[in-house]
């Protein structure tokens, strides 16, 4: 019985992480699972030097440093925490959750799914030696920009996050090349603008309606081939990184076997953030009701919904609304 938790959250990402500061904050006992070699989910693992814009409370702040802040709030009432853990498996034994992860199996009272979008895969690049040297100069993230200083860079993309990064980029290496296989991005307007004015004032060259034919390596990115997708003209030169910027196909993974509701690949969730299996909740990107917004703000509310009517699983008598937090003797006892 002393292995079994008030609430287990699957996901430690900045949903999953206020969870489990509510939990605390409501005296539940918590556990986090996630499947990352750290906690912050996309914040540390996709974008750690991306700037996020709304949020409560920062004009602007580094996605890592969000994700840090997120972990000091998150863990101060002392939630146990296991990472590099996938779990795999759910089932229900005389009213107690066990979820069967690769190496262990975790038992719960409850549980709040908040795994992002699910389990991430990027979208490849299909041309020849994208394979072969992914992970060798190829990436379809970044996670230390300074990596590329003083280097040649491709970067393969339309959306916010190439965007973001080339305007990042653009003053770190010696060359940066932006291929895009249309006219239109899939970026905020203002980023699109910037962009421009970098091609335009020589920081950067940008190639519209030009695609990657070929990346080319000894165990190493050395060279690039492009095409022009409309004359099928070509250009090839020295490079030292390919960065891929195509966007990701969320995918539920093992909990799609699990029998819960699923909507388009989205986890369906009440007004209570309950799923179709009592005592399971789910909050965050990979939830579906009407009205849903994908925002780190939209998740935190989700998680304090969830784990605040968890808690009545837990205790029949709890009451669901905790009231205004600067009145609750947990922080006056802190």
């Amino acid at each position: 019985m002393k292995d079994i938790v008030d609430l287990t959250i699957i996901g430690g990402g900045p949903t999953g992480l206020f969870g489990a500061f509510y939990a605390g904050m409501r005296g539940m006992s918590c556990r986090i699972v996630d499947s990352l070699p750290e906690l912050g989910g996309q914040l540390t693992a996709l974008y750690p030097e991306k700037y996020i814009f709304d949020v409560g409370g920062f004009p602007k702040v580094l996605a890592k440093d969000l994700a840090r802040e997120l972990v000091d709030q998150g863990l101060q009432f002392g939630a146990d925490v296991v990472l590099d853990e996938e779990v795999r498996g759910l089932r229900e034994e005389d009213g107690i959750f066990v979820l069967e992860g690769a190496s262990s199996e975790y038992r719960t009272r409850t549980v709040l799914i908040a795994g992002g979008k699910g389990a991430f895969e990027p979208m490849v690049l299909r041309c020849p030696g994208y394979e072969e040297l992914l992970g060798h100069g190829v990436e379809y993230s970044v996670r230390d920009p300074e990596v590329y200083r003083g280097k040649r860079v491709v970067l393969v993309g339309g959306g916010d996050s190439a965007l973001d990064w080339a305007l990042i980029l653009k003053d770190i290496v010696e060359r940066l090349v932006v291929v895009h296989r249309r006219a239109v991005f899939r970026a905020h307007e203002t980023s699109v603008a910037r962009l421009e004015a970098a091609a335009k004032s020589g920081e950067l060259e940008l190639r519209i309606f030009w695609e990657v034919k070929e990346i080319r390596g000894n165990g190493r990115v050395e060279g690039c081939t492009i095409f022009d997708n409309r004359s099928d003209a070509e250009e090839s030169f020295a490079v030292d990184a390919v960065l891929t910027f195509l966007g990701f196909k969320p995918d539920l993974g093992p909990i799609k076997s699990w029998g819960l509701e699923v909507d388009k690949k989205r986890i369906v969730v009440g007004q209570l953030m309950e799923t179709s299996w009592p005592g399971i909740y789910a909050a965050g990107d990979l939830v579906s009701y009407p009205g849903k917004l994908d925002l780190i703000a939209t998740g935190f509310a989700e998680a304090a919904i969830a784990v605040n009517n968890a808690i009545r699983r837990v205790d029949p008598n709890a009451r669901v609304n905790p009231g205004h937090s600067t009145n609750l003797k947990i922080f006056k006892d802190k």
